[in-house]
């Protein structure tokens, strides 16, 4: 039995975000559910290191829309897992598609970006 009290020596955790006014408010209100589920979508795309890649190349060109087929050479990825990615991320709603004879070209979706960056910001 223990007859004295006990004692952690552990600092405790460093906050993660931080207030001047002693309170935070990451949004004026909670998330309704299908806002969640279109926020969740897209940034569980975003979680995958080959989709930020991708996205990253079809970014760098602006409003310019990016051929599947340049994104091969340049990721050093197969075109099956290429389409799948693009598929995915157009799912998501970030990137839009459009068939040009034999191969499909993506352009970004400046509007979901712009969500999710409000969505994310915490101050």
């Amino acid at each position: 039995m223990y007859t004295q009290a006990m004692t952690t020596t552990n600092p405790a955790p460093e906050r993660l975000i931080t207030t001047t006014d002693g309170c935070c408010s990451v949004h004026a209100s909670p998330l309704d559910a299908a806002t969640a589920d279109r926020m969740a979508a897209k940034l569980k795309a975003l979680s995958d290191p080959t989709r930020l890649r991708i996205l990253s190349h079809v970014a760098a060109q602006g409003c310019e829309s990016v051929c599947a087929c340049d994104l091969i050479d340049v990721l050093d990825v197969s075109q099956p897992t290429i389409s799948h990615h693009l598929k995915r991320l157009v799912e998501a709603g970030l990137l839009t598609r459009e068939q040009r004879r034999k191969w499909a070209y993506y352009t970004i979706i400046q509007a979901a970006f712009t969500e999710l960056r409000d969505f994310l910001n915490l101050t």
